[in-house]
């Protein structure tokens, strides 16, 4: 398992910014300034969110591949946010999704974490969610394990934990697994540890986010905002420790999405976050 940031952490400086919640940064950046800030916090991988990428040129991707690789940096390659296949609605989403497919090839990602939705495009009724939505996770694996990609699903605030399971399993391709976001099942209201157990034999990548109750309605974005691992509600620890016991050898990619604005800024909240993954894991 390879310590690392998924570059959602920057998301601010990229123009995503949650309304009502946080306030824009006085400057941008760019996807090269967040492989350097990777760097200097000393992690072994980066997940990039393609929504960051200026440039999908040839050039461009050879020259981010080049800087990962001087690096030493393990990659995963992310696509999707913020609603992805938009739960089964977004069919022509897929051309979209094949094109990031190379994309991740270029870079030499062998995962792309990917969204089949979000918390806007959950469906009311589970049966039209799984119709609509396996028969393009179908046609996505097929493509991926053509082109040597695993796609991992991440459990992106529109898929309970049974569910996202029960899609694996239906389409059954060694080229579809799960991207495990420790926290955003606690946003659907489901016990996030027995989301955490039953989504950890299938994880091909991880998100690593603690949250915490703040306040407003318990059902809204806003009421669970990220804290520095160690300092919420999530059980870091035994999650480390089931994917070690499931031979998880993938990143594990810190995710801070709407910081708590108890825990300053972004740089200290991941600056933390890192002191505390390492402690834990040498502990294990």
């Amino acid at each position: 398992m390879q310590i690392a940031i998924d570059s959602y952490c920057y998301h601010r400086y990229f123009g995503e910014v949650y309304p009502g919640l946080e306030s824009p940064p006085d400057r941008r950046m760019t996807l090269d300034e967040v492989v350097d800030r990777a760097i200097a916090f000393g992690v072994e991988g980066v997940s990039l969110e393609s929504f960051m990428l200026d440039d999908a040129s040839p050039e461009r991707l050879a020259a981010l591949r080049r800087r990962l690789d001087q690096a030493g940096l393990a990659r995963v390659w992310a696509w999707g946010h913020p609603n992805g296949l938009g739960s089964g609605n977004r069919p022509e989403a897929l051309d979209d999704l094949f094109a990031h497919l190379e994309v991740a090839r270029a870079l030499g990602a062998g995962v792309m974490r990917i969204c089949a939705g979000g918390r806007r495009t959950r469906p009311a009724s589970w049966a039209e969610h799984r119709r609509d939505l396996l028969p393009l996770l179908q046609r996505a694996a097929e493509r991926a394990e053509a082109r040597g990609v695993v796609l991992a699903v991440e459990n992106h605030v529109d898929l309970l934990a049974d569910e996202l399971v029960e899609l694996l399993e239906a389409v059954d391709s060694p080229a579809l697994g799960v991207c495990l976001d420790t926290a955003n099942n606690l946003r659907l209201l489901e016990d996030p540890m027995v989301a955490i157990e039953t989504l950890a034999p299938y994880a091909r990548a991880t998100h690593l986010k603690d949250i915490t109750a703040y306040r407003g309605d318990p059902r809204s974005f806003g009421f669970w905002p990220s804290v520095p691992l160690g300092q919420g509600l999530i059980d870091i620890p035994a999650t480390l420790r089931l994917l070690r016991q499931h031979g998880y050898q993938g990143l594990l990619a810190l995710e801070i999405d709407y910081l708590h604005p108890a825990h300053g800024d972004e740089a200290s909240a991941i600056g933390a976050s890192l002191d505390y993954l390492r402690r834990t894991l040498a502990e294990l």
